[in-house]
């Protein structure tokens, strides 16, 4: 097992350097650079700059140098000193700005996957053991379904219902008068009165895509012949069902946990947006669109270490849950 995660961690690590360079080569593909998009927000509210002071702050913000030589000053910071560099819009650390966000981020992420993984277990098994029955049927078409539509749809449909219908204060994680304040019971009893929305948005999709699979799984191990040999040795269908079949159809649910982590970071940014959460979403969508290649080019990096470890803990898992997995 020991040899299974070493393996695993040595390929991790030159993957790490290559998808840096790789993500910040691309966040510089577009034409231009920060300056340049600062230079035509101003110009289209009519100001003008000199091109001395252009020249100025394209030294200041080391946008004069070669491009490896600022992927190096911006490694080299990263490595030595946990530095990620300054966000040339905002004007402050770069770590401070992921740092303020990165907590509801994860929170959002993991009550996400707790929901998704106790309505999708559960429908997905009810789907496979009553295959083609209107249960099946219904599941079938609700899957399907919000799998078509997309997510931001959802999120501006239900902000409507429940502002409309219910007249539920909506958009955020917090009411107006709880965002700045300091953590209390009545801001947590607040957190939790707007949470439950945006945890179901973004979780629809997710959770139509997981019911499919379970039921697919589970149809798979059902057919196969260990199962006619446990029920003609007289074992019940309930625990012959758990025992067996349900725990080997879960390693592709094991599987994507692999993409929970990278979600923290980029996972529906869109949806965020629209309901205006506070989440690195849309910090990564801001830096993209002002070219801000220190701040997004640092999200990108974290998008890809979290990716990278969450298939290591996911692969791990499945070793774990899965011995056939780890001897091949």
């Amino acid at each position: 097992m020991l040899r299974y995660i070493a393996k695993r961690l040595v390929f991790a690590i030159p993957t790490l350097f290559a998808v840096s360079i790789i993500a910040f080569i691309i966040i510089q593909l577009p034409p231009g650079d920060y300056l340049t998009t600062l230079m035509a927000d101003w110009a289209s509210q009519g100001g003008a700059v000199e091109a001395g002071t252009v020249a100025a702050m394209r030294e200041r913000y080391g946008l004069d140098q070669p491009m490896y030589f600022q992927y190096y000053k911006w490694m080299f910071g990263i490595v030595t000193r946990g530095d990620f560099g300054m966000s040339f819009e905002l004007g402050k650390p770069v770590t401070e700005l992921i740092w303020s966000r990165l907590g509801f981020s994860m929170l959002l992420s993991l009550l996400t996957l707790c929901f998704v993984w106790a309505i999708a277990i559960p429908i997905g098994i009810l789907s496979a053991v009553r295959q083609y029955s209107i249960s099946d049927y219904t599941a079938t078409f609700f899957a399907f379904f919000f799998l078509a539509v997309p997510d931001f749809l959802v999120a501006l449909s239900a902000m409507y219902l429940m502002s409309v219908w219910f007249g539920q204060s909506v958009g955020g994680l917090f009411s107006p008068a709880y965002i700045d304040a300091p953590w209390s019971f009545a801001k947590l009893l607040d957190f939790a009165q707007h949470v439950w929305l945006p945890v179901i948005v973004i979780g629809l999709g997710s959770l139509a895509a997981l019911v499919r699979i379970m039921r697919a799984n589970l149809l798979d191990e059902l057919s196969k012949p260990y199962v006619t040999t446990a029920r003609a040795k007289g074992m019940s269908e309930f625990e012959l069902l758990i025992r067996y079949p349900v725990r080997l159809a879960l390693n592709p649910l094991i599987s994507t946990l692999g993409w929970i982590l990278p979600a923290v970071i980029s996972g529906e940014i869109i949806v965020s947006v629209v309901m205006s959460l506070p989440t690195t979403g849309p910090l990564l969508l801001r830096a993209l669109l002002a070219q801000d290649m220190y701040l997004a080019g640092s999200l990108i990096l974290l998008i890809s270490v979290l990716t990278i470890l969450g298939t290591l803990i996911s692969d791990i898992l499945l070793a774990l849950t899965d011995p056939r997995i780890r001897l091949q």
